[in-house]
Parts: C-alpha cells; sequence; structure tokens
C-alpha cells in the first residue's frame, strides 16, 4: 500500500535544492509501534504526507509539522535506532504559552515553559533548568519539552525574530 496526499498543504511549491545547498529535509524517528506513532503524530495536527508498505518488516509514513520545511519518518525497517532514543528534536514556535496550551488541548503532556540558568541554550535533561520563560522571552531562549509514546523527546523553542541570516 503507498498513500501520498496531494493537498494544496503540500510542500510542492518549494523551491529546488540549489548546488552547494544542503537542505535538512528528513529525520527518521524511531518507534515501536507504527500504528500508535502515526496516531500520535497526527493527533498533533500535522500534515500526513505519505505511507508506503513495500515489503513485509518495511513500513514508512511521513508526516511534517505545521509550517515546517523539514519532515520525519517513522515506520519499521527505516532505522536500527532504539525506538525512543531521538532526543532533543526542536520546533520554532512564535508563542511558547500558545504553542503549549494548543498540544495540552491535543492530549499531549507538556512540561511548564523553561529557560537555561546559562541564558543561552538548554542544556541536556534537566540541569540548569529553570521555571519559566527566558526574562522578557527573550529570542531562543524560552522552552517546553514533550515525547511521543516511545519517549522520543521534543523541544519547543520560543523565536519571535530570527538571528541574522536566518
Amino acid at each position: 500500500m503507498s498513500t501520498v496526499d496531494e493537498s494544496k498543504e503540500s510542500a510542492a511549491g518549494s523551491p529546488p535544492v540549489k548546488p552547494g545547498e544542503f537542505r535538512l529535509e528528513v529525520i527518521v524517528v524511531p518507534v515501536s509501534d507504527v500504528d500508535r506513532a502515526k496516531s500520535f503524530y497526527q493527533g498533533l495536527g500535522w500534515r500526513f504526507d505519505a505511507e508506503a508498505a513495500v515489503e513485509d518488516g518495511y513500513r514508512l509514513m511521513q508526516f511534517t509539522p505545521p509550517g515546517s520545511g523539514c519532515s520525519i519518518i517513522i515506520g519499521e525497517g527505516v532505522s536500527s535506532a532504539a525506538p525512543g532514543s531521538a532526543q532533543g528534536l526542536h520546533l520554532a514556535v512564535y508563542d511558547i504559552n500558545e504553542a503549549r496550551a494548543d498540544l495540552i488541548a491535543r492530549g499531549v503532556d507538556v512540561s511548564e515553559p523553561f529557560h537555561d540558568a546559562t541564558g543561552v541554550f538548554h542544556h541536556a535533561g534537566t540541569e540548569a533548568r529553570l521555571d519559566g520563560p527566558a526574562p522578557g522571552h527573550k529570542d531562543y531562549g524560552s522552552f517546553a519539552s514533550f515525547s511521543d509514546p516511545d519517549g522520543n523527546g521534543w523541544v519547543l523553542q520560543e523565536i519571535k525574530t530570527r538571528l541574522p541570516g536566518r
């Protein structure tokens, strides 16, 4: 079985890759139960791009977060990584509180907003984590986290104004 979503929301409108470019296009997220993961990522409101089951033991699905140029692939036979081993997958959001509220309304267990004691990027795990968003909601400094059913770790990062060149 193979399906592709040809909706107006398709990424087909993105410009072609130019010589010298290296675009991050897909991240493989290792899961133990493909159908459970499909339900979770669809429940986030992510676009379901494609599904293919070509042979026994090889099945994949692709999802794209709203507004993202990068997708994820989940499946069976697509990764040798242990389910739940993907950590620190970042989703840039405009408003950390609004993004949290949306995910919570979808049944996702999301941490309270936090920032790092250094005022820079967050440490691994919960080390140096301070409660609440970064002072003044400083761009790149406010975070919240959640996990999929296998424990793959996602981080929301609030960014209102991008650094130059981004």
